[in-house]
């Protein structure tokens, strides 16, 4: 039976002794010639996820300054300053995930027996049950206000995500009378339209039939494989928001469209307003902030890129010169439901919404140089940027009167009823609340079926991810195995640049640094550590055969640990379960120069958050260890006894992430081994029908964004063609299914064998066994294609 995810995926066993990490197995001796001494102690691995984390730390605190110049502004007219911030909409609407053409619009009437669509009626308005169209299988659903007489104009009104339609209108107890705010739209002659979004409870994060379930909420769980898609939760619920504005356009009498958001949905009302100009008003309450901190919020807030670009005061040059109303409201929640028995895997993550104060310093940002820059008449636009909110946000003395700070404050409504209503109308006084005609309604049944729209969403273009992919690699020419590389060089960039994130050149010298960790009756064993960038460095260890003769040259096999694991690991005896069988120390023994490198996926959630700090600076982990073995390859082939020319990929688990990764990206790689990796790899990230599912597990690092439509497992071994390219596979490797491995492996060989004529440059070895090296048929494909031992 293979084991799941869960029990084994990528973890490996801690096979030697916390302390045995750190010692040296040799005397002190004299390092490496041309090397300097290697004098840093402690647990270089921790010290250098560590170091990465300094690194995006300060790239976070420079994205600010930054951003500016990715916008160009025209201020010389409306007209101009739109298309001049046009390309940046589009990008925003990329890294949101909102590119797929709606439905044509159609909203209507929900109802039955029990549940008439007539949900109730007050003196000035009625209230709808509706849904309408949005994508193929994916609707919006909630509620509708309709007032009795002539609408000032259409408002898209958001609660926050554990809030209901019901509870913002007043059907449902649990928000308070004034914090009403779409009811209180209504009684002041504005149609309402109120959706609902996904909540953070975990209720649906499950799988009856695999018997799986994890304390993801709701928004992770969607979340997470939207983003593998290309999607977001949050472009989503833009695209239900955007359906509404489409419906409403259709009025032959023009009504401005507002959208009004609360907590999640704030962010929601800023991201819409920022893609679709249509929309003439935007409020935003509670969500409306700095963006440095996002790392540190639930992950169904990861935006790719968010930081280099689209941090809230950017966005708000999206919705200029139209009118934004940012709410600074008291707002806070947790990720989602605590880890419990049965439950666990959800990435952590708070929100605390920023005080007054700093939301004022981050819409100043960027509305003082527009406010400088604005050329166009005033009384031309519709602008009115507003912040209303208390400085003081707790009442002074036991005695002090209660303050109501949102959403809905009365400077807020003041603002919109002389708007639209007239110029010297005021607000109205709420009435009473309505009074719900339904018997027995459940808000929970309509939140799962937009819970499952979404997921089968998901899992569609999961499905259609092959001809989406082919369509992508439509240009690569396989008319010859040179033809191909060199019609490969765009995708290659793209990977490395669009869906890994590329790193600027490091320019610091290499700086390698050794010490004597072996010695052996066969070899001798260096410690290295290069220079990568400022606090980022490269460290691995050097396994040189003791044969070796002066200017002799001899390939290199580079072998890469696993989760959690070292250099050590691949090298020393395995007390426990035999997981890489001394695959570094054989090699070296058979006469290979052997470097291992040590990779940062170490530290578990210590280095799961240098994901979450990469991606919105639209970087990952992967952006890090490319150039970490880009500087290793530039030391590599510096030495006297390395053939620069063989230079081999071999890695298990991790390490065959990084097989897949590394050598796709860096042409130095003369061929790659890939093992205990090798998947249907979007299937597994995105997949609820698989029980071993990153859906399941708390490797939330693991989503790289719109991989799915650009890169599976198949596309990134045909980067390495026409170089050699091989996996091992045991056969109750709990990462995937004999099935999913031969599938995908099958795309490749039909590359290699039937279109460019190299069939026996690829190789797949399956064998008894599970999550290991096997080290024989690998073996004998790095002799065959390094020509070494004679």
């Amino acid at each position: 039976m293979f084991k799941t995810a869960s029990s084994l995926g990528i973890r490996l066993l801690s096979v030697v002794s916390v302390t045995l990490r750190f010692i040296n197995l040799a005397p002190a001796a004299e390092p490496l010639p041309g090397t300097k001494p290697l004098t840093e102690d402690g647990d270089l691995a921790a010290k250098m996820v560590a170091g990465i984390h300094a690194y995006l730390d300060r790239g976070t605190a420079a994205s600010a300054k930054a951003r500016d110049a990715a916008w160009q502004p025209d201020f010389s007219s409306p007209e101009n300053y739109a298309k001049s911030v046009a390309p940046n909409r589009e990008r925003l609407r990329k890294c949101l995930g909102v590119v797929e053409q709606r439905l044509p619009p159609n909203l209507e009437y929900v109802g039955g027996p029990d549940q008439p669509a007539l949900v109730a009626e007050a003196d000035k308005y009625k209230v709808y049950a509706v849904r309408w169209a949005v994508l193929p299988g994916v609707d919006g659903e909630g509620l509708l206000l309709e007032p009795k007489g002539k609408a000032v104009a259409t408002v898209v009104a958001l609660p926050d995500a554990d809030q209901t339609p019901e509870q913002i209108v007043g059907l449902a107890p649990g928000v308070a009378e004034r914090a009403r705010f779409a009811r209180h739209l209504a009684e002041n002659g504005f149609r309402v339209v109120v959706p609902v979004l996904i909540d953070r409870k975990d209720e649906l994060s499950a799988s009856p039939q695999l018997r799986r379930a994890t304390n993801q909420p709701h928004r992770e769980f969607v979340h997470r494989m939207a983003f593998e898609m290309g999607r977001t939760l949050l472009g989503y619920e833009v695209q239900k928001v955007l359906a509404v504005v489409d419906w409403a356009a259709r009025d032959k009498e023009h009504h401005p469209v507002l959208v009004f958001g609360f907590g999640e949905g704030g962010l929601v009302a800023l991201y819409a307003a920022a893609l679709d100009e249509r929309i003439s008003t935007a409020v935003v309450s509670g969500a409306f902030g700095p963006r440095e901190k996002v790392a540190g919020e639930p992950i169904y807030r990861n935006v790719w890129g968010l930081l280099t670009e689209f941090a809230d005061a950017d966005v708000l040059r999206l919705v200029f010169p139209r009118s934004v109303i940012v709410e600074a409201t008291p707002f806070a929640a947790d990720a989602g439901p605590a880890a419990r028995p049965g439950r666990a895997g959800a990435a952590p993550g708070k929100i605390e919404a920023a005080g007054f104060n700093t939301v004022k310093e981050e819409m100043g940002r960027v509305l003082g140089p527009l406010a400088a820059a604005w050329k166009f008449p005033r009384e031309k636009s519709h602008l009115f940027f507003g912040l209303t909110g208390t400085v003081d946000l707790e009442p002074k003395g036991p005695a002090a009167p209660e303050v109501f700070r949102g959403p809905g404050l009365e400077s807020t409504f003041k603002a919109l009823v002389e708007r639209h209503v007239g110029k010297d109308a005021q607000p109205v006084e709420p009435g009473k609340p309505p009074v719900d005609a339904r018997k027995n309604f459940d808000p929970a049944v309509r939140h799962k079926r937009q819970f499952d729209q979404l997921v089968a969403h998901v899992q569609k273009l999961w499905r259609d991810g092959d001809a989406t992919r082919k369509e992508f690699w439509k240009k690569a020419d396989a008319s010859s195995p040179e033809a191909w590389e060199k019609s490969c060089d765009w995708y290659r960039e793209y990977l490395h640049a669009e869906v890994i994130g590329k790193l600027p050149e490091p320019t610091v010298p290499l700086n390698p640094r050794t010490r004597q960790v072996y010695d052996e009756p066969k070899f001798t064993g260096y410690e290295v550590m290069l220079d990568v960038y400022q606090d980022v460095f490269a460290q691995g260890i050097l396994l040189l055969p003791k044969d070796l003769k002066p200017g002799e040259k001899r390939p290199v096999v580079v072998c890469q640990h696993g989760l959690e694991g070292t250099p050590r690991h691949t090298i020393d005896p395995e007390p426990k379960r035999v997981v890489y069988n001394q695959f570094s120390r054989r090699l070296v023994e058979l006469g290979y120069v052997v470097y291992a490198p040590q990779n940062p996926y170490y530290g578990k959630a210590e280095f799961r958050q240098l994901q979450r700090k990469a991606n919105p600076l639209k970087l990952s982990l992967f952006s890090f260890i490319i150039r970490q073995h880009q500087r290793t390859l530039d030391w590599l082939e510096a030495l006297p006894n390395v053939d620069r020319k063989r230079i081999a990929f071999y890695g298990l688990s991790y390490g065959g992430k990084t097989a897949m990764r590394v050598p796709a990206v860096e042409k130095r790689y003369c061929l790659s081994i890939c093992s205990g990796d090798f998947n249907e790899w979007v299937g597994k990230m995105v997949s609820v029908d698989l029980d071993r599912s990153y859906m399941w597990t708390g490797e939330y690092e693991m989503y790289e964004f719109d991989l799915g439509n650009t890169f599976n497992y198949a596309e990134m071994a045909y980067l390495i063609a026409p170089r050699p390219f091989m996996v091992e596979r045991g056969h109750d490797d709990g990462v995937g299914t004999d099935e999913m491995v031969a599938s995908e492996h099958a795309k490749v060989r039909y590359l290699y064998q039937n279109r460019l004529k190299l069939g026996d440059r690829t190789a797949i070895e399956f064998f008894p066994g599970g999550h290991e090296i096997r080290a024989k048929g690998t073996f004998d494909f790095l002799k065959t294609h390094l020509g070494y031992p004679k």
